[in-house]
């Protein structure tokens, strides 16, 4: 068509019809004009930056436009071309294309029936947008707000976590101060009645009837002692300061101090060092910590594990270092600790030894806990019933 024979109409004149063509031509979307029958009258050249196929090649289709389509639309597209024949008007009908290349794009479609000036149907007019980058978008958002949602379900999950934890807290500064108050009202008065014991028991003869009882009495003041004790730790701020000490050699002293109890039950303690590292300023098996209250931990963890096995079982005690932190895992193959429990077991005053052993205050893990976060640390059960539990500590190579 040449363009050259039109004089282009000024503003508010009448415009000759011949430039509403070239208006359809050169709309940027793609355009059609069906029949009453659904037949294929024109398609403007949009089609081919669309589809890849010209106008000439759509017109001889049979059933246009189905071979632009995506196979699993064929039956969408197809009942919107049966829809525009009975008159029908949408907007924004998204479906698949199928271009010559065999790439596929994403397209909307709307239609309206066209009627001349005497109400007669002309069939129907199909216009079609491509909206690729809006399906990407539209996408790209899905996902973002997946992902928000999961951000803001872990930080709640997270938030109530901190909050469980700092009521945990405070319910072990209130139980600490106050076993702090106990520990300390009972510490001078044992004191005074194992003086007078030592004093009564020195000048007592051996052969006097029930002596041997004497030896439970002191054993079980001694056991008062430790329980004070314990209660005192739950308040007392620490202490220790950090020390450079081999690892290797304290894990060494906490099965040397438990070899009584574990020959007593016939358990068997290891100590595993299967991946260490050197730091810069340390060797491989050496960390800057608090040492005494580290061994009070593994003292104590070591304790209950071989309290909780049984004969012929082992304990073991494995140690990993890297330049920054170290974990230790003391690990059983006892009776185990029942899921409805273990998220309790570092709560003061629970212990599950009072059913499975017939002993415990329930103060040696809470206090363990406190020792190891006052170290920057973590620690962490985990435990299968009838199988075994696992400790795991925590802590950073150095402390300042």
């Amino acid at each position: 068509m040449n363009t050259h024979s039109y004089q282009t109409p000024q503003r508010g004149e009448p415009i000759p019809e011949q430039f509403f063509r070239l208006i359809a031509d050169f709309t940027y979307d793609w355009e059609s004009w069906l029949s009453a029958d659904g037949e294929l009258l024109w398609v403007n050249d949009a089609v081919q930056r669309f589809t890849g196929y010209t106008p000439q090649e759509c017109l001889k289709m049979d059933d246009y436009p189905l071979p632009l389509v995506a196979t699993e639309h064929h039956q969408k597209v197809a009942g919107f071309v049966g829809e525009g024949n009975a008159s029908s008007t949408a907007n924004n009908v998204e479906f698949r294309t199928q271009c010559r290349d065999g790439t596929q794009g994403w397209c909307a479609v709307s239609w309206q029936p066209m009627i001349d000036s005497d109400g007669r149907s002309l069939g129907f007019r199909a216009s079609v947008r491509d909206v690729s980058d809006k399906r990407r978008m539209r996408e790209q958002l899905r996902v973002h707000n997946e992902h928000l949602e999961q951000l803001v379900q872990e930080r709640t999950a997270q938030i109530a976590r901190l909050k469980e934890h700092r009521l945990k807290v405070e319910k072990l500064a209130a139980l600490g101060e106050l076993a702090a108050g106990v520990a300390h009202e009972i510490n001078n008065p044992l004191a005074g009645i194992r003086n007078a014991f030592a004093l009564f028991r020195r000048h007592l003869p051996s052969d006097v009837k029930h002596y041997e009882k004497l030896d439970l009495i002191d054993g079980e003041i001694d056991r008062i002692s430790g329980i004070t004790h314990q209660m005192y730790q739950l308040y007392r701020p620490s202490q220790q300061y950090a020390t450079r000490f081999s690892v290797r050699k304290v894990i060494g002293e906490v099965i040397a101090l438990t070899l009584p109890l574990s020959r007593k039950t016939d358990v068997e303690v290891v100590a595993k060092f299967d991946s260490l590292q050197a730091s810069k300023s340390l060797a491989d098996d050496e960390v800057r910590l608090r040492s005494g209250e580290l061994k009070q931990v593994l003292l104590n963890l070591v304790r209950n594990a071989i309290q909780a096995s049984g004969a012929k079982q082992k304990v073991t005690v494995s140690v990993r270092t890297d330049p920054d932190d170290i974990t230790i895992n003391v690990t059983d193959h006892g009776h185990g600790i029942a899921a409805s429990v273990i998220d309790k077991i570092f709560d003061p005053f629970f212990s599950t030894k009072s059913v499975a052993i017939g002993q415990g205050m329930g103060l040696g893990l809470s206090v363990s806990r406190g020792i190891i976060e006052a170290m920057k640390g973590t620690i962490e059960a985990s435990s299968d019933p009838d199988q075994g539990t696992s400790f795991v500590v925590r802590l950073p190579r150095q402390l300042e």
